[in-house]
């Protein structure tokens, strides 16, 4: 799928997911395409232990148990619910679990205030009712129903951005394992096959938006994925996703490793800046998460790549940093402005180099946008 801007994980690794079917002897819950030890073995990257023929590269950087526990939670009949601060992957572990177990991780419902009952259902084509009236073939059934009559997994993003509704609506999907069509006379149950279950992800920013009832609590297992914290860890996430960047824009450029520590000491040091901070005000806006991380390096590559020379440099990369987490003005400004004289300034005096670049375009940024 060349002509596709992003493929999903299950036709992106479409070749490593064929080849892990057919050496899986493993027993597999339901009409799982994996079985468990095989779909950790997928998202988490083999090691030299497994005895394998080939490579399989890790996809999701996390605690093992995390993984582990939302796999035996999605062996059961409860649903998973993901939860943590934006940037920390949950979307991308929910594809990769949906992809390993049902080779489909597109039945997406995304979380919104706009959200309805009929997303997470079932709606109908209203140019056939009017032809032939309400029937099974004028209905259009939502990716949550859909998974149900597959016996595959759903995926509802945001799920705290939905209204009580929406989560209501759910609680019978998740307790029932089926939904009911009154419109109809005949055919009027949509039983959940074995295998459907669902993934949900929520914001843990998002607190106090639509919390969640105790009811719904109740139906799902929480897995809670924290901020990457780890240095080595978060270089690895970093580098990961940067190499798909390159290789989707067929860029060759190699993005050298002190400025990779530059980028990740910044963001270690606006994290303790904001935790040690007394009121929101002083935080910026931004959530400062791996993911905007890689946002930022993005932004570097391919300024560089386009109006540069096709080298990434310091200045580029602060330049970036700068664009990225400068959301309000002067708020964001002010406490970067602060955070270039405090830190970048004094480690540009002790080790000069690209720090010293890293100094002078963050000013030039913050200058140009004050």
């Amino acid at each position: 799928m060349s002509d596709t801007l992003r493929a999903p994980a299950e036709v992106k690794y479409a070749d490593e997911l064929d080849w892990l079917e057919s050496i899986d002897d493993g027993p597999k819950p339901f009409a799982w395409r994996l079985s468990p030890k095989m779909v950790r073995l997928f998202i988490l990257g083999s090691e030299r232990s497994d005895g394998l023929d080939r490579q399989v590269d890790q996809k999701w950087f996390g605690d093992r148990g995390f993984v582990e526990r939302s796999i035996v939670t999605l062996a059961s009949d409860r649903g998973l619910l993901l939860i943590g601060d934006p940037g920390t992957g949950k979307s991308w572990l929910a594809e990769l679990l949906a992809a390993a177990i049902s080779r489909n991780s597109t039945l997406v419902v995304q979380g919104t205030a706009g959200t309805t009952e009929d997303h997470i259902k079932y709606s109908w084509n209203i140019s056939m009712v009017i032809a032939k009236g309400q029937s099974r073939e004028s209905m259009i059934p939502s990716p949550i129903m859909t998974a149900m009559e597959h016996g595959v997994i759903g995926r509802f993003e945001e799920l705290t951005r939905s209204t009580s509704d929406v989560q209501d609506a759910l609680i019978s999907i998740l307790s029932e394992k089926y939904v009911s069509i009154p419109e109809l006379d005949d055919d009027n149950i949509v039983f959940a096959k074995p295998g459907f279950s669902i993934i949900a992800t929520a914001n843990s920013r998002d607190r106090g938006v639509n919390d969640l009832s105790s009811a719904l609590k109740r139906r799902f297992n929480f897995v809670r994925v924290p901020v990457v914290t780890n240095k080595r860890s978060e270089a690895e996430i970093v580098r990961f996703r940067t190499a798909e960047l390159l290789r989707r824009h067929q860029i060759e450029l190699e993005v050298p490793p002190t400025l990779l520590d530059i980028l990740l000491d910044s963001f270690a040091d606006l994290r303790a800046a904001a935790a040690a901070a007394g009121s929101d005000d002083e935080k910026l806006e931004s959530a400062l998460s791996t993911a905007e991380q890689i946002g930022v390096l993005e932004d570097a590559i391919l300024h560089s790549q386009f109006f540069g020379d096709s080298t990434l440099r310091a200045n580029t990369l602060a330049s970036s940093l700068v664009g990225s987490l400068a959301r309000r003005a002067p708020e964001d400004l002010a406490i970067l402005n602060k955070f270039w004289h405090g830190v970048v300034e004094p480690r540009s005096k002790n080790g000069g180099g690209d720090w010293t670049q890293f100094l002078e375009g963050g000013r030039d940024a913050i200058a140009r946008l004050s």
